[in-house]
């Protein structure tokens, strides 16, 4: 039997109201790893967190194509993790494997046929961008501005992203600099994000939307107007941003997070202005990126992985990412509220079996110190002066071999993910942002 720790959805928040993590509820079971044909145990990575959950969370979602969380039971996103046992030919035991209906669970008995092989070295080693840049959030960037956007180089377009510093947004603000828009500008929430707009991911300009008039600041960073807007906020600012877009132009509706926490339909209804401004200037607005079975088709092939993955890899696009420590009530509902200060992609990271071992290693690293400072004392005890200096001195490189050793050892228990990150969420319970 195993011991699993796992995330269920205790409560809903109601419609226009705020997730808290009292919505949530952490439990421990005991768990069978008994396997009938075509499963297999996957241990979980790293868990997706993503706005859309919060519409999952009502007893209706709003959407034909996403099925509510029930109450009482193990929620459930994207998520990655690694085969433990297996009982299906196509996924053999040690890879690594993700899924878009991952339990949140540190070990989950799965069908092979909702599982896709994820090969470590497409994404240099970092496993959680399989569930942001070339991932669903990178997907759904790609698709919306080359298949809706409309971009063409050397026609001045100016494209607006509203949510920007998000995972979708900051990808797809990337994207369209780098298919060709003259100009890139991006609203989030604070002056920080803004600024990491512009000098980490290459944006014209960012506007931070808490701070003066938005249309005057879409006035002054869009002077030549607005061809292209990238809407995953919707509410007064995309009514901002609609009211000075071009004739032609292309609305392509990813999401509407100011509207999820309101009792309102998917998605909501446009003011009157904004319903005649588009109508007036012939502007299009694509209600929907693409079908889900095209969009999972797309991704079954490695669509993205294959040709957006070499972008990333190469620096033309930087990942900006947030990492939580689970599992914790809080690492599900602090994302899926109002606009705060996190930026990029939000992910929840397992390791259910290393902290055993980090203790260990600590242990390890104490018992090689008590060693050196043993000799220490036995040097002063029976030797003089020269002899003592020599001790010391090599005392002091023990000391530091030691350091080497306990780091060495770090790293091998890392996996294939990067020392900063693991010493930085595992042994500081912290989170950290990391590109």
């Amino acid at each position: 039997m195993l011991n699993v720790k796992r995330v269920v959805l205790r409560s809903r928040p109601g419609k226009d109201g705020l997730p808290v993590p009292e919505n949530f509820r952490v439990e421990e079971i005991m768990k069978s790893p008994e396997l009938k044909e075509g499963q297999v145990l996957v241990r979980s990575l790293f868990l997706s967190v993503d706005p859309y959950m919060r519409c999952r969370m009502n007893d209706d979602t709003g959407a034909d194509y996403l099925l509510p969380w029930r109450l009482g039971e193990v929620v459930d996103g994207g998520g990655v993790g690694v085969v433990e046992a297996s009982k299906n030919q196509a996924l053999s035991a040690g890879i690594t494997v993700t899924s878009f209906s991952w339990p949140w669970q540190t070990y989950n008995v799965m069908d092979g046929s909702l599982l896709q092989e994820v090969d470590p070295e497409m994404v240099d080693g970092h496993l959680s961008h399989v569930l942001g840049a070339v991932g669903m959030p990178g997907l759904t960037a790609l698709l919306g501005v080359r298949e809706k956007g409309h971009v063409t180089p050397g026609s001045h377009q100016t494209m607006v992203i509203s949510g920007a510093a998000g995972a979708c947004g900051s990808i797809a603000g990337q994207i369209g600099r780098l298919d060709g828009c003259e100009r890139v500008v991006g609203i989030c929430g604070s002056e920080q994000k803004c600024q990491a707009l512009v000098t980490e991911l290459g944006f014209t300009a960012g506007i931070n939307y808490k701070k003066g008039d938005i249309s005057s600041a879409l006035r002054e960073h869009c002077p030549a107007g607005i061809d292209i807007y990238f809407d995953n906020v919707g509410g007064p600012i995309s009514d901002a941003v609609i009211s000075q877009m071009n004739p032609g132009g292309h609305v392509i509706l990813c999401g509407q997070i100011s509207q999820y926490n309101k009792d309102v339909p998917y998605p909501p209804p446009l003011s009157e202005d904004t319903q005649k401004a588009l109508c007036h200037k012939n502007i299009t607005r694509y209600m929907k990126i693409a079908s889900k079975t095209y969009f999972v088709d797309v991704y079954t092939v490695s669509y993205y992985q294959l040709g957006s993955n070499t972008i990333c890899s190469q620096g033309e696009i930087c990942c900006i990412e947030l990492h939580r420590e689970a599992c914790r009530r809080s690492c599900a509902a602090q994302p899926l509220g109002k606009d705060g200060p996190d930026k990029g992609k939000s992910t929840t990271v397992l390791f259910p079996h290393m902290k055993d071992d980090i203790n260990l290693l600590y242990i390890l690293f104490l018992f090689l110190i008590l060693q050196v400072l043993e000799t220490v004392v036995n040097g002063i005890e029976n030797m003089g002066g020269e002899s003592l200096l020599f001790v010391i001195i090599f005392s002091c490189i023990e000391v530091y071999f030691a350091c080497i050793l306990y780091e060495l050892s770090m790293f091998i228990l890392m996996d294939v993910m990067h020392y900063e990150y693991f010493r930085g969420v595992l042994l500081h319970d912290d989170w950290r942002q990391y590109r």
